[in-house]
């Protein structure tokens, strides 16, 4: 059951597929919303979410708090991924990993991400609401670019906040595994104290060395080199 919000916070002004999508709309096929968290971040992969939801989940999530999860607490975040999980026709993540990042380019990684989130995706949505205002190269599913689609759209407000949430119970688990970087409070970010210890004590292999604070710092990682890959994998399914 869907626990209401506080009275006390205004709900979101959320379009109806109508609105997004005109003549376009129908509520009778799978719409996903795609969002990403930690593309500027200076540490840890990039991670997407895809979420497919029933329009009858979209009222109930609007009243039980579902918005931009930046406006969100970390507590409430939890709360409302388990919620979306619980509801939602189909919600994967995708994500890219720090050596994709510096290989590609954040841009192209966030992309590869969306596009790992999306083909998991069953059933295949008939369309993607895509937040901000670039389109993703070769996706083979029609798609449709919201700037400032969590604050528009419930479906990819619901990916944000589960993608954070994923997001950051991944940064937790390496924040043990590396410590040092303060990663428990910055999430990665490029925070005071996180730029000072990459100066003092140089990059993980976590680190993204195509990021100017991580190129400044130097290129004398500890331990795993070369394989973060398959650490963020090991991390993610133990």
């Amino acid at each position: 059951m869907l626990e209401r919000k506080s009275a006390a916070m205004k709900p979101p002004d959320f379009l109806s597929l109508s609105e997004l999508l005109g003549s376009e709309a129908d509520e009778a096929v799978p719409i996903a919303g795609v969002d990403e968290v930690g593309r500027g971040a200076l540490f840890g992969p990039v991670i997407a979410a895809a979420v497919v939801l029933p329009i009858a989940a979209h009222a109930p999530l609007i009243s039980a708090g579902v918005t931009d999860s930046k406006l969100l607490s970390a507590a409430r975040r939890r709360q409302l991924a388990e919620e979306i999980r619980a509801v939602a026709i189909a919600c994967h993540i995708g994500m890219a990993s720090v050596r994709e990042i510096d290989r590609l380019n954040i841009l192209q990684a966030t992309f590869l991400a969306m596009k790992r989130a999306i083909r998991q995706l069953q059933p295949q949505p008939a369309l993607c609401l895509v937040d901000g205002n670039q389109r993703i190269p070769g996706l083979l599913v029609p798609q449709k670019t919201v700037v400032k689609g969590d604050q528009k759209s419930v479906a990819i407000a619901a990916a944000s906040i589960v993608a954070k949430v994923w997001r950051d119970d991944l940064i937790m688990r390496l924040a043990a595994r590396y410590p040092g970087y303060d990663l428990s409070a910055n999430k990665g970010y490029g925070t005071a104290k996180h730029r000072l210890a990459l100066q003092q004590q140089g990059i993980s292999p976590q680190h993204r060395c195509s990021f100017s604070p991580c190129r400044l710092s130097g290129n004398n990682s500890g331990g795993d080199s070369g394989n973060n890959a398959q650490s963020i994998d090991w991390l993610s399914a133990h």
